[in-house]
């Protein structure tokens, strides 16, 4: 049989979520998409989840970014449809805490992925970016929004207007991420974060959840609205088509 795009493991009140698309690097494609939503509809209505743990198959890559060779060929029709944004705002408004552990990888859509989530432990070797613009676009599910919420507006602009790549050294002096970990140990000690979760009240953490999202959040409404008539806009745009027509021409070369 062939293998599931994400999978879903319990143990006991912790739901461990694996993207596994590890020969693309856990791109987030439509089925993967598609997937997540399936789990969440499960995880949401089970009150006995008490944490989840959210990671990427492999050692590659939490998540490397939306699948090009999909996004490429997406016009103004999917960008006002908000695939990607849509499933991370369902992610931030899960009832129970996630948890993101991150190994390689973590760059544009695999990076407001695991912004959505509410803590990020990661690997000494993880890698993280906002590189939208280079492609023509801009970031379009949730980090002109989330980010600054997390490392703070300057910095924010910053990230997304040069595209630049951080090592995982700068993630957490930044506060992107909480915690930095020997590669080898990134899931374990997620799983001990969710551990000292799930071991408290679960109503009152699910209660602490809604009080955190009850900040700031007049503002996350615009900017859902705004990154999908900026893509809108985007998506039709010659540039758009070139830059990601040579990003996918190199990686066959490669």
């Amino acid at each position: 049989m062939e293998e599931p795009v994400v999978k879903l493991e319990r143990e006991g009140a912790l739901a461990v979520v694996t993207l596994n698309r590890p020969e693309r690097r856990n791109a987030l494609d439509k089925a993967m998409i598609d997937a997540l939503h399936g789990v969440l509809d499960a995880l949401v209505e089970d009150e006995t989840v008490g944490a989840l743990l959210l990671t990427g198959a492999g050692d590659k890559a939490f998540a490397a970014g939306a699948d090009i060779a999909q996004l490429r060929d997406r016009r103004r029709r999917e960008a006002l449809l908000s695939i990607n944004s849509r499933l991370f705002q369902r992610l931030e408004e899960t009832p129970f805490p996630t948890v993101a552990a991150i190994r390689g990888f973590c760059l544009g859509g695999g990076s407001e992925l695991a912004l959505a989530c509410d803590l990020r432990v990661a690997g000494d070797t993880a890698k993280f970016g906002q590189p939208e613009v280079s492609l023509g676009i801009v970031p379009g599910a949730g980090a002109t929004y989330r980010l600054p919420r997390v490392v703070g507006a300057a910095k924010a602009r910053e990230l997304v207007f040069t595209g630049r790549i951080l090592d995982a050294a700068e993630a957490l002096r930044i506060g992107l991420v909480n915690h930095v970990v020997p590669d080898g140990e990134v899931v374990t000690t997620a799983r001990a974060l969710c551990a000292d979760i799930v071991k408290q009240d679960r109503l009152a953490v699910r209660f602490a959840k809604l009080l955190f999202r009850l900040d700031g959040s007049a503002r996350p409404g615009a900017g859902y609205i705004g990154e999908a008539m900026a893509q809108a806009v985007l998506f039709e745009s010659e540039e758009k088509m070139r830059r990601m027509g040579e990003f996918l021409d190199r990686s066959k070369k490669k």
